[in-house]
């Protein structure tokens, strides 16, 4: 796989930043590297293929529609406004009913009809795409989704939702570091949100969030020495085994194996995960559990 294969997809996600930090127009200069990128191709490895070049041009022509966008009436933009969300409660409709690819293909309709400076509407759209294909076990496509979500929203990386879904789908993945990172943000962004769904537990860390924690840090044997030293983890020889009652993966099961509004007792068999046919649909208890966190309806 050529390095651009990798880059670019990672860079256009995170185009969308606009201060982070000290950092000021981070977005705008990514997008001037990209640009400089296809039109001074390299060689070997660092030579650009036909799918990254086409996601670059696509980024570079939504960026021509914002400044289009700059001389258009209100009324207008009103419109396509309305438009986006009438779209997007279809979307919301088709996911209640369990047809999830409906459901994606709908967000990505209204992605298009939404003008670029609604960010907040934007962070919604992609947030709740990204909730789709967790259900359809995309997690790169979920990974991005929730990625563009973050870098939208106003405070940068702090929308709790996108959080949540970005650390299930780096779970998919093996990649636990990453995970653990995203689901300890969400309980901080958790403990602060004044979103009625995220704020039920008054304060209290969720028990699906605390699972992921401890499955993670398991995972990626962080502070394995201080257990060891304290009597948490025993291990014999060099095998870097856990024994006794901390190898039960039982207490290690994902957190999108539990129900949000049932403190994470209802669990998710795997039969009824893999419930889907070949429309993408999902099984109704699928849509329940929803990986967690319900569709986004109207707040970011």
């Amino acid at each position: 796989m050529q390095v651009s294969d990798k880059v670019v997809p990672t860079l256009i996600d995170l185009a969308e930043i606009t201060t982070l930090g000290d950092h000021k127009k981070l977005g705008d200069s990514i997008i001037n590297v990209l640009e400089e990128f296809i039109q001074s191709p390299g060689t070997g490895r660092n030579s650009i293929s036909s799918h990254p070049k086409e996601e670059i041009e696509e980024l570079l022509a939504s960026r021509q529609r914002l400044k289009w966008e700059k001389g258009m009436p209100k009324e207008d933009l009103h419109i396509k406004h309305a438009a986006a969300l009438v779209v997007k409660l279809e979307g919301n409709s088709l996911f209640s009913s369990g047809d999830i690819s409906g459901a994606a293909s709908k967000y990505s309709e209204a992605l298009a009809l939404c003008p670029m400076r609604s960010k907040k509407e934007r962070v919604v759209l992609y947030s709740n795409r990204a909730q789709c294909h967790l259900l359809l076990q995309q997690p790169l496509a979920a990974i991005s989704d929730a990625t563009r979500a973050l870098c939208l929203h106003n405070p940068v990386n702090r929308h709790a939702r996108s959080l949540w879904r970005r650390a299930q789908a780096y779970d998919m993945l093996g990649l636990a570091k990453e995970s653990l990172l995203d689901a300890i943000l969400f309980i901080n962004e958790f403990s602060q949100s004044t979103d009625p769904d995220l704020s039920l537990r008054q304060n209290k860390v969720p028990d699906y969030a605390e699972r992921l924690v401890k499955k993670q840090m398991r995972a990626a044997w962080l502070f394995r020495e201080a257990a060891i030293k304290h009597g948490g983890v025993q291990c014999e020889g060099d095998t870097g085994e856990a024994c006794g009652q901390d190898s039960d993966d039982s207490e290690w099961e994902t957190a999108s194996e539990s129900d949000v509004g049932n403190d994470g007792k209802d669990e998710l068999d795997d039969d009824d995960f893999e419930r889907k046919d070949r429309h993408g649909k999902a099984s109704k208890k699928d849509i329940k559990h929803g990986y967690n966190l319900q569709l986004i309806e109207d707040e970011a």
